[in-house]
């Protein structure tokens, strides 16, 4: 196959079609000298006639009529192959692999790509879920196209740019193994060292919500030992529900139908927020489905 040219190939096959050097320039947009030198180029690169004159007609010769139905599966590939390029050009198809934490999975991503789907339903998605250091590797490894995690999070390798942020609340059981927490959501603000005052249940080590977590109580004088860690919102969720202590959730996790009947929400004394960031290698040359999903998840600061 090594120097074989597509371009010469399907000239040969319109001078066969159309049975003249004359009338296959026409249909190529070429000179007739130039299909003239592309079929001898073609002819020198085989090593035998493909073409013959009979009276002012070009007919294959039989080395020429064995060729051509090789010639018309690789037009039509070439054809399907550039039709592929133009959907991936035009955004209508590809494949986004992103990476976040578990919550931002459950409460965040839904909405962005059911909208992505429905304006781009040839796109892939693949959502990838762990801790921040861990997607960071991939996005670095090349392994996911872009990551949504919380910050602070630093890589010179990456783009990391802020993209909203997110109120961090006391969640505690509204009634629970025999205790009442407050009806409704109490406005003053829980300190550390109450909080800590009692069982937690937070988000396992190693993650960056942790850290976040730790900062904002060791910041208060206290250190957190929490009865519970886990690495799952939902689970940590129920187990709150069922009373077992009280945690640090965003806030956004405990705003959906039946949560107001599960749960007290309180604010933190002082205030606690975590941010998210949009994720990207710096070398990094998106293509279209890529694009559209950095505009979706960029929406997010305006929502």
């Amino acid at each position: 196959m090594r120097g074989l040219n597509l371009d010469q190939l399907i000239t040969f096959a319109t001078v066969v079609e159309h049975g003249g050097f004359t009338e296959a320039a026409s249909r190529l947009g070429l000179t007739q000298p130039a299909v003239s030198m592309q079929i001898r180029n073609l002819e020198e690169r085989f090593g035998v006639r493909l073409v013959e004159r009979v009276g002012k007609r070009a007919l294959p010769t039989a080395a020429g009529r064995d060729l051509l139905p090789f010639i018309r599966r690789i037009r039509d590939e070439a054809e399907a192959a550039s039709t592929a390029m133009g959907r991936h050009r035009a955004g209508q198809a590809g494949r986004v692999r992103i990476g976040t934490g578990a919550t931002a999975c459950i409460y965040r991503l839904p909405p962005i790509l059911t909208a992505l789907r429905a304006a781009h339903p040839g796109l892939e998605i693949i959502v990838v879920t762990g801790n921040t250091p861990d997607i960071l590797d991939a996005v670095e490894a090349g392994a996911l196209d872009l990551a949504l995690v919380t910050l602070p999070a630093v890589r010179a390798g990456l783009s990391i740019e802020p993209v909203c942020s997110e109120e961090l609340v006391c969640v505690g059981p509204r009634i629970g193994d025999g205790t009442r927490e407050a009806d409704g959501p109490a406005p003053d603000g829980i300190a550390p060292a109450a909080l800590a005052d009692g069982a937690l249940i937070l988000y396992e080590r190693g993650g960056t919500m942790r850290a976040v977590i730790d900062g904002w109580f060791m910041a208060g004088g206290v250190q957190p030992r929490p009865s519970m860690e886990l690495g799952n919102v939902e689970a940590i969720k129920n187990l709150v529900a069922a009373g077992l202590g009280r945690s640090i959730l965003p806030s956004v996790t405990v705003q959906g139908p039946g949560d107001r009947d599960r749960f007290a929400v309180r604010p933190l004394a002082p205030p606690l927020v975590r941010k998210l960031g949009l994720v990207l290698r710096r070398d990094k040359v998106p293509d279209s489905g890529v694009r559209a999903m950095v505009r979706a998840i960029a929406d997010m600061r305006y929502s």
